[in-house]
């Protein structure tokens, strides 16, 4: 019979590590009840995503996640537009953000546009997903040049997208 004599300490190998477990108040805990219509705006939970199509009569209801965001004020992207280009163009950019998030809405229910708000700099978009800021940016960018920077905060689910052109 061996024995063990050492300390019983050994190094973990890089597999064995545990991943730490991203908590996300906004995402369900549990699969929802199959249809489950959104009370607020009329989005549909079926085959596992909401939707937009129509809800039968019987359908449960819950708040979805995008609602349950605007609701609380807690938005997951941030897009800060700055520089006396945005001045000049603040029209053409704020329709071109309302057309990306018109465009992703369509596809997917919870990417939506929380508001658009003046501050000293400019202008600040906020949105209920990481998704649609990345995508917000990036046709801003696209459209007009500038500068644009990412910053991602992986412990809170939260992007902050930085675009500016003077």
């Amino acid at each position: 019979m061996k024995t063990n004599t050492g300390s019983g300490w050994r190094p973990l190998r890089r597999e064995q590590l545990m991943q730490e477990v991203r908590h996300d108040a906004y995402k369900a805990r549990g699969k929802l009840v199959e249809p489950t219509r959104c009370p607020k705006c009329g989005a549909v939970y079926q085959r596992g995503r909401w939707t937009w199509e129509v809800a039968p009569p019987d359908a449960e209801e819950s708040i979805c996640p995008a609602c349950h965001r605007i609701a609380d004020g807690f938005p997951a992207g941030y897009v800060t537009l700055s520089g006396a280009y945005l001045a000049a163009h603040r029209n053409d950019i704020v329709n071109l953000a309302r057309n990306v998030e018109a465009h992703e809405k369509a596809e997917h229910a919870l990417e939506r546009i929380i508001a658009i708000d003046e501050t000293p700099q400019g202008l600040l978009v906020t949105t209920t997903s990481i998704h649609l800021a990345r995508a917000v940016g990036d046709a801003i960018a696209h459209a007009n040049k500038g500068e644009l920077e990412y910053h991602y905060n992986d412990e809170e689910n939260l992007l902050r997208v930085s675009w500016a052109r003077d």
